[in-house]
């Protein structure tokens, strides 16, 4: 009695070795563990009759029920026919393969002899795929069976079996236990078989999203990149690359299980005011024209970018790679004039051109929707203002947004005369919207204007508190004409 495994490679038929299919076409007794794949549909086209235990799988909630059947039914078999049948599996029987090596275990307690046919084990095809030289280090683990805490990270991990989405989920919820949740893996389904090849790389935490994976899938695991955390070693050339990687991968940590209670805490909402404040930090450095507090003032903004996309990519919504894709795209897509064919003549026509693809992009519908409901009043004024100037709603020239500041300040008067305190508050609104319409016509940041008011007066208001302070005068016995003297102090100053 006599069990050939035979293997069947990893591609269809005309990859086979010679002497397997001349094995398959002798009339032997066929068994086939798994009718899912090239060779067992070659043999189906040709006539030649096969057994295959697919249905076994269904069976069992555990493989190894599923492997003591089927070498049970390939021992009855070869019991039975009282000389030989062939056992086909894909690819190696010797890679991959525990039936195999359980049906050698017990083929020897019923003087049973099992020889072994080899044939490429589909590893080589992954290899060729990938283009990889195993010799040069490499893992090679069943993803149905590893022991996740003897991973060697310091060499790339080659999975096989990664046979359905439910394997793959497991074995990313595995892996990202040891590698960033952002670590880029290639997925490798029917290596070496024509047409049918598919090659991606995808973040780890991607992985179980993908439809197609199925058994002849594969999933190679890279070596970590070690992080660079300090960019300066590459400052001594010209071309040195930005790493943002260690703070993607310490964001992730500080909202992970054994991260910071308040990180983990945090929502979209609840860090809206403090991407604020950050944002205006950076203002201040730029006006204070300190490189080195610009630097960490744009690290801080730039860590509020990073904790709202952590906090979308557990959300399954986006990822910092996402954020990074999109607003590329979006500056190629917008820059026509740099990235393709189109000639512009001046600034100007770079804006026009830019709103135009805006528009053609968005599909508003108002003109004035995007604007940030957020944004100073000041500031969103000014550019609504501009949007409805776009279409033709707007002053000539500046003399008619003269006459409005006029208009709206009679009317603020009239109604503060009148006590009229909800009335009030509307005019004065529409007053200051009337002044920044005058700022716009004679091309002032209203922002900046009225910024740079703020610091002259508190400059000047500092001239008297030091002058209080020097003459150790009690801020109660002052009145407003002292006061006023000491501000025409400072004002001569300036």
């Amino acid at each position: 009695m006599k069990i050939i495994v035979l293997g069947l490679g990893s591609g269809n038929i005309d990859t086979l070795p010679v002497k397997n299919f001349r094995m398959l076409e002798s009339g032997v007794p066929i068994f086939l563990r798994t009718k899912k794949h090239p060779v067992a549909e070659d043999l189906q086209t040709k006539g030649i009759k096969y057994e295959a235990f697919d249905s076994i799988y269904e069976k069992h909630g555990v493989f190894e029920d599923v492997y003591t059947e089927i070498v049970d039914i390939l021992i009855s078999e070869a019991k039975r026919n009282a000389n030989e049948i062939i056992y086909g599996v894909p690819g190696h029987p010797m890679v991959a393969e525990d039936t195999v090596a359980l049906l050698i275990k017990h083929a020897e307690g019923y003087n049973i002899k099992v020889d072994i046919m080899s044939a490429p084990s589909g590893l080589e095809a992954v290899y060729a795929a990938l283009k990889i030289d195993p010799c040069h280090g490499l893992v090679i683990l069943d993803a149905l069976n590893f022991d996740a805490n003897k991973l060697n990270k310091e060499l790339p991990i080659l999975f096989t079996q990664v046979y359905s989405k439910m394997v793959a989920s497991e074995l990313k919820l595995t892996l990202m236990e040891q590698y960033p949740n952002e670590h880029r893996i290639q997925v490798v389904k029917a290596a070496g078989v024509p047409m049918q090849e598919v090659i991606i790389s995808v973040p780890l935490y991607q992985l179980d999203r993908i439809d197609w994976i199925d058994h002849l899938t594969s999933i190679y695991v890279p070596v970590m990149a070690k992080p660079v955390l300090d960019s300066r070693e590459y400052k001594e050339t010209d071309d040195y690359e930005y790493y943002i990687g260690p703070l993607v991968e310490v964001m992730d940590r500080l909202r992970g299980p054994d991260g910071c209670p308040w990180d983990k805490e945090q929502t979209h909402h609840s860090l809206k005011k403090y991407l604020i404040e950050e944002a205006y930090e950076v203002l201040d450095t730029i006006d204070d024209e300190n490189a080195n507090k610009f630097c960490e003032e744009l690290g801080d903004l730039l860590l509020q970018i990073v904790f709202h996309a952590q906090i979308a990519r557990e959300q399954n919504k986006f990822d910092m790679n996402d954020i990074i894709t999109g607003v590329t795209e979006k500056l190629i897509r917008r820059h026509p004039h740099v990235f393709g064919d189109l000639q512009v003549g001046s600034t100007g026509e770079v804006m026009i051109n830019w709103e135009a693809i805006k528009e053609k992009e968005k599909k508003k519908e108002s003109i004035l929707e995007d604007i940030p409901r957020n944004l100073p009043a000041l500031m969103r004024a000014e550019k609504i203002q501009k949007k409805a100037g776009r279409v033709g709603f707007d002053w000539p020239d500046v003399n008619g947004a003269w006459l409005k500041v006029k208009e709206e300040l009679a009317e603020l008067e009239e109604v503060v005369a009148l006590g009229e305190s909800i009335k009030i508050k509307e005019e004065l609104g529409d007053l200051f919207f009337a002044i920044v319409n005058v700022c716009r016509f004679l091309e002032v940041d209203c922002e900046e204007a009225l910024q740079n008011t703020n610091a002259k007066f508190i400059k000047r208001f500092s001239y008297i508190e030091q002058h209080v302070k020097e003459k150790k005068l009690n801020w109660n016995e002052l009145n407003l004409e002292y006061m006023d003297k000491l501000w025409e102090e400072a004002k001569k100053n300036d």
